[in-house]
């Protein structure tokens, strides 16, 4: 999967800064990481596994259009999904 651009609503901009304490740049950096796990979803969406270049991991829910992503929701990996991560 390409990613060449980002769309982000500024509603979803909002609720992960808010809620979650994460940027969109933040997010941006957990699509070029390497490692990274990507996986579909339901509804067309994608989970993505990525880390920070500060080393925070991070749980990425997106669409894509293209080889744009539209970034839903990212948050901090829970236990399981850092183990799925790192496995």
């Amino acid at each position: 999967m390409r990613i060449d651009d980002f769309e982000w609503d500024e509603g979803n901009i909002e609720k992960n800064l808010l809620k979650h304490n994460v940027t969109p740049e933040e997010a941006e950096e957990a699509f070029s990481s390497n490692p990274r796990r990507v996986f579909k979803a339901k509804y067309g969406r994608y989970h993505l596994y990525g880390q920070t270049q500060t080393g925070r991991l991070l749980f990425v829910v997106f669409e894509v259009k293209g080889t744009v992503a539209r970034v839903v929701s990212v948050r901090d990996m829970d236990k399981k999904e850092r183990k799925l991560f790192k496995s």
